[in-house]
């Protein structure tokens, strides 16, 4: 195999992918559909999940060849609300998230990782998305379909830095609302698993709630809105074809993680083509992905049957905790009875996915003032 291995998506999976690649010394095109990486985003900033595993995020990235040349801010604390108001700040000893901001702008994780792309000779065509390529190949596109709506404001400030979320069907039915702030930037949002169609509404619900509690001032607001892509079966493979990201429908079923599951899925399938054994990616990602996926999967069965009471009862739990961050490392461990409950779970997230997808999505808006 002495030809161009070629990726379609420039997102975190992608870029992860073709620097596995060219830092191995072969050839790699990546095909982008937008003129730039990071379009989708305005400074969004996103948690880059640090729980499920003991081993730093930052770690395995530099392992991979990643270098952590963007912004980022370790989180230990955080400020968390549910449905009364009651406030509980949870904690842990080494960091349960890093803070990064996506978009187009310097700092961002997806410039930092074009940069290094092309810095590793990557090849880049900006505003070319073929519908097929010879295989084999690794599909990155992004989300899909819409399994969760996240709707919000992105906003520069003068509050300090702060990460405050709440549990509310009233603010995020099934979900949840959380309000970032870093560097005087902020992002204040709604993220909801079911009732698309009045997503605006939550938003603006969202952000009141937060004007009240945490003292939310926003300059220079714009409104977002974005999707989330959550599989219990993921796409991994279809023939030479590997999928790696959203694509594949890797993300965290409860909260909507997946930057991590990206970078990592990414530099599992680029290993796999230099390796000229497509299919070492399937074993690959069972290995890595397959108790974490199914774990979440009850979770969400479980989370979206709890109501307000339940939200509260776990967020107590969770404060409790000596370490925040070890306690959801176990809650995210593979167990016996998750695996058996996982059958019942898939098919019940799957069917409420599926009515979900009906649902209008939301558009962004002109900024606020």
């Amino acid at each position: 195999m002495t030809r161009s291995i070629e990726i379609l998506g420039a997102g975190p999976a992608g870029l992860s992918a073709a620097l596995t690649v060219a830092r191995a010394g072969r050839a790699v095109t990546l095909y982008e559909r937008a003129p730039d990486v990071g379009r989708r985003f305005h400074g969004d900033l996103q948690g880059l999940e640090n729980w499920t595993t003991s081993v730093d995020v930052l770690e395995e990235l530099a392992a991979m060849g990643i270098e952590p040349t963007f912004d980022f801010t370790a989180i230990r604390e955080g400020v968390f609300f549910d449905f009364d108001g009651r406030e509980r700040t949870v904690r842990s000893d080494r960091p349960a998230f890093y803070l990064v901001r996506r978009g187009t702008t310097e700092g961002t994780l997806d410039q930092s990782l074009k940069q290094q792309a092309l810095a590793a000779g990557v090849a880049i065509r900006f505003g070319e998305a073929p519908p097929a390529l010879p295989t084999p190949c690794i599909r990155t596109p992004g989300p899909g379909r819409c399994d969760a709506l996240d709707v919000g404001y992105v906003f520069e400030t003068d509050m300090a830095d702060g990460v405050f979320a709440v549990l509310s069907e009233r603010l995020a039915p099934k979900g949840y609302a959380y309000l970032l702030v870093c560097r005087g930037w902020g992002t204040v949002a709604s993220c909801l698993f079911e009732d698309y169609g009045n997503a605006r509404e939550y938003r603006e619900r969202t952000r009141l709630f937060f004007e009240r509690r945490a003292g939310l001032r926003m300059r220079n607001a714009r409104a977002f809105g974005g999707t989330g892509n959550v599989r219990a079966r993921p796409l991994v493979r279809a023939g030479d074809t590997l999928y790696a990201g959203e694509a594949a429908g890797l993300q965290d079923a409860l909260w909507g993680f997946g930057m991590r599951c990206a970078l990592v899925s990414g530099h599992m399938a680029g290993q796999a083509l230099l390796a000229e054994r497509p299919a070492q990616y399937d074993h690959s990602f069972r290995q890595r992905f397959t108790g974490f996926l199914r774990t979440s999967v009850v979770n969400r069965y479980f989370y979206e049957r709890m109501g307000d009471r339940g939200y509260a009862r776990l967020l107590h739990a969770i404060a409790r905790a000596h370490d925040a961050r070890d306690w959801l490392r176990r809650f995210y461990a593979p167990r016996l009875w998750k695996t058996l409950w996982f059958p019942v779970a898939r098919i019940a997230v799957e069917a409420g996915r599926r009515r979900a997808e009906l649902a209008p999505r939301v558009e962004p808006e002109p900024a606020l003032h």
